[in-house]
């Protein structure tokens, strides 16, 4: 087995396969170390609401970076609902998620609709929740379109966001940042 700075695991020999199985490494080695040793896979939830054009940049990147983006529309629901599909495919082979905050809806305080603001669509604040719950903050990214226009949910002060304005692509250092912070290797050279 050898171990390289950049995270990567690769296995020789006669028992390679065992060895892979063994540690969690698929055929094409979609896993690297993480900083603490555990097996960290390429897999990363994707969380959207109606901009399509940052969905689509975000995914972009990501397969650029080497990673793999999950992205609910993409993935097979097998008669699940919207949660039930969430919860199985965050599962513990998702290395991290991506939650896009972007102003596709409005609201404000009953009765004082001069108070409107923009927010993110409720579907993707309650599948903030639930990853924050299931992967750790550590684990989950929330990228903030026009952030000082958009509401923020009240109960997740304190969180780290990554602001952009027009293209994801503004977001692209600090999200490499958080991904090594992860231990997941994505290369400066993509960047």
């Amino acid at each position: 087995m050898n171990c390289f700075d950049n995270g990567t695991v690769t296995c020789q020999g006669k028992r390679a396969e065992k060895v892979r199985e063994a540690l969690g490494l698929d055929d094409a080695g979609s896993h690297e170390a993480n900083r603490d040793g555990r097996m960290s896979s390429r897999k990363v939830f994707v969380v959207y609401g109606h901009d399509l054009d940052a969905r689509t940049q975000l995914e972009a990147m990501l397969r650029r970076w080497g990673l793999e983006p999950l992205i609910m529309d993409q993935l097979a629901s097998e008669g699940a609902t919207v949660i039930e599909k969430l919860e199985k495919y965050a599962s513990d082979d998702v290395s991290f998620a991506v939650v896009l905050a972007t102003p596709d809806d409005e609201g404000y305080p009953k009765g004082k609709p001069n108070e409107a603001r923009p927010r993110a669509r409720q579907n993707v604040v309650l599948e903030l929740g639930m990853l924050l719950s299931k992967l750790g903050r550590e684990r989950v990214a929330i990228l903030l379109r026009h952030q000082t226009a958009i509401e923020r949910p009240s109960d997740i002060h304190g969180l780290v966001y990554i602001p952009f304005e027009d293209s994801v692509e503004d977001a692209r250092i600090q999200l490499a940042k958080e991904f090594a912070k992860r231990g997941i290797n994505i290369g400066v050279e993509s960047l």
